[in-house]
């Protein structure tokens, strides 16, 4: 297709509908409120709405300005600038293809849930019978109803990513619908994508709003949103404040993948890509802030319902300990009733099973990825009344998410393979298409077996991490020092009718570089002093003694989820180096009974 030849956008609102649906992805859903929980709640504002100005925002705009100016994808830009930076964009085509397998296999987890959603009452609301219907499956009882419904019932996760378990063909089915999906949505470009945006882009906002107004008529809904803005300032001096607040403002905008060159390609050449850039930046970072109330809104209301189940439980253990009458102790005068029967008892107290009640611990608790959006949210829907309507409602908005997301990774893939002419030019992009949703349907079975959940966590944690920083600094190394900032000045004057501002001049040049030099070069050295292992789902572990192996990436452990063992990849890896990431050989010094705290594991979403 030549430049002339080359698909428009209908109209400006499709393109920045296509734009914000590609970069409000699951992640602005799952992983920034888990970040602002996990770094002072609003204290992590500071530095992501100024990392989001210093580094997001210049590295956008240069994504929108070279592809609308040289009209073509992620190859062809490199490729026009110089032959030598072809392997940039083949990175970034590789990126997009990897994190496309994983981000569909969590589509086809949604669909799974949406699909169960049409019930009432919702399969994970009670542990299901054993097969002579006499009592409850142990194994759910041991853990919880949301728990067993999803590593169980919808994954059937093996004990180790060493044991595949075989194919779970309701996945498969799930998996088979995602890709069909994708590959109808996106079969001829943005004439079919640039469609569906105008469902999937503004759908997630209005489910979003009817959560916000349900979530705040729950009890303790303003309880989860005050935890979240109450800033620690003593977080704002950890490096690791501003590094994750770096990186979530560089996974935020999609930046790296491709997918943003090629939508910005289909533009006019005199199209106002600055205007554009800032719009973008300011839509992404009201959104992530938006969701985060939302979520935890609903995370305030999961929290009091657990703490008021906690004062229950002890209220009755001190009631027929004491034989004491029903209305003599409350939850509001609980507190002075224990000090009162602790100072009178102490020792028929002590030996008391009296849990405690911690309201900060229960809203401090980690929520993210798939712990936030299979096992949090699905917890919550099930106390709220018409659960059901939540559930499809919920479902419905991620399933959104994550295919307006999908459709630039798969933009990212397949112009970039006809820029590099791998197929014959005569093949019609309807044919690239559905051979690219193919090829990647059938690598996604890998991610259907049972140990699929410990597949999708290496690809999350290797495909899109060093890759796309790595891709990013050399973005801007490239443009700025090979294309030359004089020249890409020009080139933008001539296309909005001005040259950029001092801001601009002053990040492309020097700080978003550093900034992004720093965060790669700090996750480096963080991932090589550790010791990497990963958490799986294992019912009927039992103890062994220390192994030499190689571990995964090591996965903090989520409270209140039981049947966790740490375990190491077999040897067979041991020599690996997995996206520039060296995997080191260690002696584990861990056991393979239940953990003591028990946890789960899950996945970070970008």
């Amino acid at each position: 297709m030549s430049v002339d030849d080359r698909w428009h956008w209908d109209n400006k609102a499709q393109y920045i509908l296509t734009c914000v649906g590609f970069c409000i992805g699951l992640g602005n859903v799952w992983r920034f409120p888990y970040l602002c929980q996990s770094h002072g709640g609003g204290a992590f504002m500071i530095p992501y709405l100024i990392l989001l100005l210093l580094e997001g925002m210049p590295l956008l705009l240069l994504e929108f300005a070279i592809g609308q100016r040289l009209r073509k994808g992620s190859v062809g830009v490199w490729r026009a600038i110089s032959p030598y930076l072809t392997g940039i964009g083949v990175g970034s085509m590789l990126v997009s293809f990897f994190v496309g397998l994983y981000y569909n296999t969590l589509i086809a987890w949604i669909l799974w849930y949406l699909l169960n959603s049409f019930q009432d009452p919702l399969p994970w609301t009670q542990c299901p019978f054993n097969e002579n219907k006499t009592e409850f499956v142990p194994e759910c009882q041991q853990s919880s109803t949301v728990d067993y419904f999803f590593y169980r019932v919808t994954l059937n996760s093996s004990a180790s990513i060493a044991d595949s378990g075989g194919i779970h063909w309701p996945i498969v089915v799930c998996l088979l619908a995602a890709w069909t999906v994708v590959a109808i949505c996106c079969i001829r470009g943005i004439s079919t994508s640039g469609k569906a945006v105008y469902i999937t882009a503004i759908l997630p906002y209005i489910v979003l709003a009817i959560f916000l107004i349900r979530g705040l008529t729950l009890k303790g809904a303003l309880s989860g949103i005050e935890f979240l803005f109450t800033p620690d300032v003593n977080e704002l001096v950890k490096p690791t404040t501003w590094l994750d607040a770096g990186a979530q403002v560089f996974y935020a905008f999609g930046l790296a993948w491709g997918g943003l060159i090629s939508f910005s390609s289909y533009n006019p050449v005199h199209n106002n890509c600055v205007q554009d850039a800032v719009i973008l930046s300011v839509v992404t970072g009201l959104t992530s802030i938006y969701a985060a109330m939302v979520t935890y809104s609903i995370i305030g209301f999961r929290a009091t319902e657990k703490y008021d189940f906690c004062i229950s439980e002890n209220i009755l253990t001190l009631l027929n300990t004491f034989d004491l009458p029903e209305s003599s102790i409350t939850t509001n005068n609980y507190d002075a009733a224990l000090k009162r029967l602790n100072s009178s008892n102490p020792d028929i107290v002590l030996g008391l099973d009296i849990h405690t009640c911690d309201m900060q611990k229960l809203l401090s608790e980690g929520v993210e990825g798939t712990g936030l959006a299979f096992i949090v949210f699905t917890e919550a829907i099930t106390k709220m009344p018409g659960s059901p309507i939540w559930s499809v409602l919920f479902f419905i908005m991620l399933l959104c998410l994550g295919l307006s997301t999908l459709f630039g990774n798969i933009e990212g893939v397949v112009v970039p393979l006809k820029d590099l002419h791998v197929f014959p030019k005569k093949w019609p992009h309807e044919a690239l298409t559905g051979l690219t949703c193919i090829v990647s349907f059938i690598i996604c079975l890998l991610f259907a077996q049972q140990s699929g959940l410990y597949w999708v966590t290496f690809f999350d944690n290797f495909a899109g991490s060093v890759p796309l920083l790595t891709i990013g600094l050399f973005e801007m190394i490239a443009v700025v020092y090979i294309y030359g900032i004089d020249r890409f000045n020009k080139d933008i004057e001539f296309m909005v009718g001005r040259k950029p501002c001092i801001f601009w001049q002053i990040t492309w040049r020097l700080i978003s570089p550093l900034i992004v030099l720093f965060i790669l070069v700090f996750y480096l050295v963080t991932q090589v002093q550790q010791t990497l292992t990963y958490l799986v789902w294992d019912p009927d572990s039992v103890s062994s003694s220390c192994l030499d192996a190689l571990t995964l990436e090591k996965m903090q452990l989520i409270n209140e989820n039981p049947l966790i063992i740490q375990v190491c990849v077999p040897g067979g890896v041991s020599s690996s180096v997995i996206c520039g990431v060296p995997l080191m050989d260690q002696r584990c010094d861990f056991s393979f009974g239940r953990s003591p705290q028990r946890g789960r594991p899950h996945v970070r979403f970008m």
